[in-house]
């Protein structure tokens, strides 16, 4: 059986996404090596984004270390267990591996999927008398070794190095008999950032451009999320390892310069694990970047090429190669030096996401075809009443209830089938806002779309915002009022503990009534009306004029009890309920 238990796997991709959603425009900022085309985050995240998606569905629920959990607490070192619960350990790890491996992008997100892939079959066959940190070292020194013989020619100063610093300094500690899962993971991370901070002097255009490498990076937020969901232990933003200058210096590289190769082309291929080496010779002369990385039948191919035809040949030539995509530098390289229509709104400007040209020229994510004039808000909902409530005002709704929170591709398609020249999107959770703002990225670029994101970190934020929402203003100024509504809007919550756990406020057994505000925990009790008014007096001790009550699903008359205590306790301060209908909160709370 594994060493690393479910909930800590899920805890491990949960924060993996969201981290690597918070560094994505740094990573894309650094990124100027292999190719300076910005979008290294991006490829990252949404790689790591189909993988954390593969492993929700294995797993059957996306609430496994959901808000109610409390922090991990490194029960992930216990190696022996139940049988059965080892085997499902092992099938979502396969998942995750699959997953990450089916939606890799670009060259960074394909190595990284082999990276994951090779990690999570070590720790997926593990045997219930093998060492937890052991398994670790080996999946890490496994992960490696595959990555290395993926690439056609590898580079060092580049997350390659940063993964043998970690994969060798995991097998030290891992010697140690007395060494936990938990320290081999912070031995990993913390030699991936030593390593991260030598790579200028290993790559002479990382070392021109004063900036990390770009994919080492993203590895080390990838590890450092592991340490994190194993061990509990959070770094302190100053530790983050970052270029010598502030931004990024320009610089040419072979495959965008006239010499250079002018095409990224990707697939997946069907194929005979041995036929493999046959491809890689044929494609080796073909360009530059050449990565080939799976297994079982099932590979994903990256290669920059001049001759599109030869590439996608050489695949037919072994298999049967299907999602194939193809991105021409010179389009690229020139969007990414256009100004956003959007400059200088929060949240809706740096670097975008590469466009693929797929079957028929139709980009991603909607059909071809002009859109029509106007302005259309596009809404994470998390409830069917707040859907609702969001429709009725005129919103194109996202389904965003916790047990399912958009992909990045659920955005595209609603900002799309929006039919308009001009899109707002509230993604109204937290965990939602870099996945809205890697949708706008791409939509801009495949769609030339007017896309902003108002960074609404909660339900009540968003209906704030979309209160002062007027089509009539220029495009600017409605983002300008919208922006200030949500920010001007402190949130709460009441949900219910699912288990006992480790809180901020305490610690709480499961059914007790835990109180949130701004997504920290404040208060733990037994009864919901104590637990909500408790959150309506932090949130007013600011100060405040209207107080917003969501009611949640099986909530009874909760809401309707705080309206008639807010309106005793405060009567200058006006209160309206709506019946969102959200899972997991029985009552959300927003003070304005």
């Amino acid at each position: 059986m594994t060493a690393l238990d479910l909930r800590a796997a899920v805890r491990f991709s949960e924060l993996a996404l969201e981290w690597l959603g918070a560094a994505r425009e740094e990573i894309d900022a650094l990124n100027v090596y292999p190719v300076p085309d910005g979008d290294t985050g991006t490829n990252m995240y949404l790689t790591l984004e189909a993988a954390h998606e593969a492993l929700l569905s294995a797993v059957g629920t996306a609430g496994a270390g959901d808000e109610a959990d409390g922090e991990a607490d490194g029960a992930a070192d216990g190696g022996a267990g139940d049988p059965a619960a080892g085997a499902a350990v092992g099938a979502a790890l396969v998942a995750f591996a699959r997953g990450a491996l089916l939606g890799a992008r670009g060259n960074s997100g394909v190595i990284l999927s082999q990276l994951l892939g090779a990690a999570c079959r070590r720790l997926a066959t593990a045997g219930p008398d093998e060492r937890p940190a052991v398994v670790l070292a080996e999946g890490l020194a496994v992960a490696t070794e595959a990555s290395y013989a993926a690439v056609g020619r590898p580079v060092e100063g580049t997350m390659l190095t940063v993964a043998r610093a970690a994969s060798v300094a995991a097998g030290r500690v891992a010697t140690d008999p007395a060494s936990r899962f938990g320290d081999v993971a912070r031995a990993a991370a913390d030699a991936a950032r030593a390593a991260l901070r030598a790579t200028p002097d290993q790559l002479a255009s990382l070392r021109a451009a004063g900036v990390v490498d770009a994919g080492g990076r993203g590895l080390c937020v990838v590890l450092d999320a592991l340490d994190t969901a194993v061990t509990g232990r959070r770094r302190m933003p100053d530790q983050a390892p970052l270029g010598t200058h502030a931004i990024p210096v320009p610089l040419p590289h072979d495959d965008l310069t006239p010499e250079g190769p002018s095409y990224e082309v990707m697939y997946l291929l069907e194929a005979d694990d041995d036929r493999v080496p046959e491809l890689r010779a044929r494609l080796a002369p073909l360009g530059e970047s050449l990565v080939v990385v799976g297994g079982d039948r099932l590979w994903n191919v990256h290669v920059h090429v001049d001759d599109v035809g030869a590439a996608v040949e050489a695949g037919i030539e072994v298999g049967r190669p299907h999602r194939v995509r193809v991105t021409h530098f010179a389009d690229q390289g020139s969007r990414r030096h256009e100004p956003e229509p959007e400059a200088g709104v929060a949240g809706a400007g740096g670097a975008g996401v590469a466009v693929a040209t797929v079957a028929g020229g139709i980009p991603p994510g909607g059909a071809p075809g002009a859109p029509r004039a106007g302005r259309t808000v596009v809404a994470v909902a998390a409830g069917a009443g707040l859907a609702a409530l969001f429709t009725g005002a005129g919103a194109v709704v996202v389904d965003g209830a916790p047990e399912r929170r958009p992909s990045t591709r659920d955005v595209v398609e609603a900002i799309t089938a929006a039919g308009t020249t001009e899109v707002i999107v509230l993604p109204n959770d937290e965990h939602v806002v870099a996945v809205a703002e890697a949708a706008a990225r791409e939509v801009r670029r495949s769609r030339r779309l007017r896309v902003a994101v108002i960074p609404t970190d909660a339900q009540v934020q968003g209906v704030a915002a979309l209160a002062v929402h007027e089509p009539g203003r220029t495009f600017e100024q409605d983002i300008v009022e919208m922006t200030a509504a949500a920010r001007h809007a402190r949130s709460g919550a009441v949900t219910v503990a699912r288990e006992r756990a480790m809180t901020s406020a305490g610690p709480c057994e499961a059914g007790d009534v835990l109180g949130m505000i701004e997504g920290d925990f404040v208060l733990v009790g037994r009864d919901p009306l104590q637990v909500a008014t408790g959150v309506v007096e932090r949130l007013l001790g600011g100060g405040g004029e209207l107080v917003t009550l969501v009611s949640g699903a099986g909530a009874g008359d909760l809401a309707e009890r705080c309206t008639a205590y807010v309106r005793t306790a405060h009567p200058t301060v006006d209160v309206v309920a709506y019946d969102g209908g959200q899972p997991a909160y029985p009552l959300l709370v927003g003070v304005e």
